[in-house]
This record gives C-alpha cells, sequence and structure tokens, in this order.
C-alpha cells in the first residue's frame, strides 16, 4: 500500500521510526526516506520488538509544520504525529490490535507467557496514548466497513471507506481451461485456519494445493490427507496461473479484508470463504463466491458439497473485482477524497 500512495506523490518524503534498506526491495533506496532517532539506537532494527514503548516519542518527534496535508498510513503508531500547521489524514488499515483486543491477539499469536505478562503492563499505557493520539487526526480513512467500525469503537471517530489500491486486474488472466484442485494462498499462521481447508479436503477426498509458507506449516504437513499438496513460495506468474486454474479458492480465516480473495476473482475464479469480516464486502455470494457460516470443518464440508464451478462465469467475477478494487478506482477515489479535504 505504502508504494501505491508513494506513486501518487513521489516527491513526498516518508517519515518512519525506522528503516532496514536490506530487508525492503532495492527501489526504495531512491526514496527520500527519513527516520526517527530510533535508527541510531543498537540493535533497534534487528530487534524492533523491544522498542514498543518508543514508538509514540519517535513518530511525535517528527517536525511536520512546513507541510499542508500530511498522510499516516497505520495499523500502529504513525497516526500519532503532530501536524501543527497543516491537515493529517490518517489511512487506517486497523486500530493496532495487540492494544485493542489484547486477548484474542496473545492466543492467536501464540505468545508465550512471559511475553504475555510483560504486555500486560505496557498495553494500557499505549491503548491510552493511542486513544489520545487519534484525536489529533483531522480525517480517517478506513480500508474496509469492518476497519471503519472498529475506528468507531476504539477512537469514537467517524471515518469514510476507501478500498486500498489492491490488484491490477489487468495483470491477472482467465482461463478457458479449470485444473481439478482447490487452492489456499496464504501465510501458513495459527489465526489463518488453513487446518479448516485441509480437514475439509482430507475428508471429502478433495485435491488441494497450498501456496506459501510460515510457522505453522510443519503442523499442518502432518494434518494433511494424501489429496493435500504443499508447493511453497511460487513467483508471481505461476501463482496467477495457479489462480486461474483452480476450481475455487478457499479462504476459511477471517480478514478485515482479504488479498488473495480478490486476486482469485481478478482471474475469475470464485472463493469459497467464512462468511465474517472483510469477504462480505469483497465476494458476491452466489455470484463471485460462495460463503459458509461458522469457523468449523462441518460448515466448509457443507460448501465445498454445495459448490459447482460451472456455476459461475468467470467473466462476471473478474468484472466484479475490476469495479471495486483495481488500482484505477483507488487512485480516482482517493484524490478526488483528497481534494475535498483541502
Amino acid at each position: 500500500m505504502l508504494e501505491h500512495l508513494h506513486g501518487l506523490f513521489p516527491r513526498a518524503p516518508i517519515y518512519t521510526s525506522m528503516f532496514e534498506p536490506r530487508v525492503f526491495p532495492a527501489f526504495y533506496r531512491s526514496w527520500d526516506i527519513r527516520t526517527s532517532f530510533l535508527q541510531r539506537v543498537p540493535l533497534s532494527r534487528s530487534h524492533h520488538q523491544m522498542m514498543l514503548l518508543f514508538y509514540p516519542m519517535a513518530f511525535e518527534s517528527f517536525d511536520l509544520s512546513e507541510y499542508d496535508l500530511v498522510l499516516s498510513l497505520s495499523s500502529g503508531f504513525s497516526h500519532g504525529v503532530r501536524v501543527p500547521g497543516g491537515r493529517h489524514v490518517s489511512y487506517c488499515l486497523t486500530p493496532p490490535r495487540f492494544l485493542w483486543t489484547f486477548d484474542s491477539y496473545v492466543r492467536l499469536e501464540g505468545v508465550g507467557r512471559a511475553t504475555r505478562l510483560a504486555l500486560s503492563l505496557i498495553v494500557p499505557l499505549l491503548r491510552r496514548w493511542d486513544a489520545l493520539a487519534a484525536r489529533r487526526v483531522d480525517t480517517f480513512v478506513a480500508i474496509s466497513r469492518v476497519v471503519q467500525e472498529r475506528i468507531d469503537r476504539c477512537y469514537a471517530r467517524p471515518s469514510r471507506v476507501i478500498y486500498p489500491a489492491i490488484v491490477d486486474v489487468d495483470s491477472f488472466q482467465t482461463s478457458d481451461e479449470v485444473d481439478d484442485y482447490f487452492l489456499v494462498v496464504s501465510r501458513l499462521i495459527p489465526y489463518k485456519r488453513i487446518d479448516l481447508a485441509i480437514e475439509a479436503c482430507n475428508r471429502l477426498k478433495l485435491p488441494l494445493k497450498i501456496v506459501g509458507g510460515g510457522r505453522s506449516q510443519a503442523a499442518l504437513e502432518h494434518l494433511a490427507g494424501p489429496t493435500v499438496e504443499f508447493v511453497g513460495k511460487v513467483d508471481e506468474a505461476t501463482l496467477r496461473r495457479m489462480y486461474a486454474r483452480c476450481r475455487a479458492l478457499i479462504f476459511p480465516g477471517e480478514e478485515d479484508l482479504g488479498l488473495t480473495p480478490i486476486e482469485a476473482q481478478a482471474a475469475g475464479r470464485p472463493v469459497i470463504a467464512l462468511g465474517r469480516g472483510g469477504t462480505r464486502e469483497t465476494i458476491l455470494d452466489g455470484e463471485s463466491g460462495l460463503f459458509f457460516a461458522e469457523q468449523s470443518v462441518d460448515s466448509l464440508v457443507g460448501a465445498l458439497q454445495r459448490f459447482d464451478h460451472c456455476a459461475y462465469d468467470p467473466v462476471r467475477i473478474r468484472e466484479h473485482a475490476r469495479s471495486t478494487f483495481d488500482l484505477s478506482v483507488f487512485r480516482e477515489q482517493f484524490l478526488d477524497f483528497l481534494e475535498g479535504e483541502l
């Protein structure tokens, strides 16, 4: 998302707490990136979690008085910048989960007991700062209605929904042929609930290909039956081809929006998804995909049994993705919005 905002305003400097060039694409090094005092703290970039208490100070330390408009892209601390001379628009990916849904966050992330205890002492202080920082924002923009509701609940602030720059639909192609497999594209971590897709396909003996890696891979491989294949990480061309030729993408997790369902639809393929969270905004039930109601194996099995890939029109699915989530749509909506702000 940062790359798309930079594309809109290529001469605008980017302020961040710290920056480690070697972990980012090489072209980032040509950008005007300005870092806080944390950049000079020993071990800060290799052990950034240890800097948690200092992030508020880092972002408040920037002098932004020369700017008429400041955009913050935030799921944590950047909305805390001070903008004394202009307007501050915060494009909010989400209010920070570890502050506002602490119990579920540490459970899903598998946080250890000692870390959980330390965080329980720090989180109330950071949550108070986060709420105060939100009052300094002039206008919030949310990436989805789910996030809009969370902004209202956490910050008691209204917001405008503008879906982010997600896909260039023209970079995806549909296929005249559909192969006999279902597809999962995901990081393999607990809250994504890839175990549901594996167990459902085990039970029905359906072919499933899983693209991606992560800390849960070994456990998921142990769970998988003979019809499940772990493909690992693939290049963009291979992934787009796999999207275009799958029977459907399976999306068993709950997300604020979700990238992979939109990519699958850009390739003309339907999505079988949990009917909660952002999928309610990205998928047309019965037209571009099929919802299952509960985050359980039985519910997903029922959806797979009902699913008929021949009932879905790839052209219509692709046009749905284009009309709502194409990069051009974001650019037009966001620039119109900012013009109104100024």
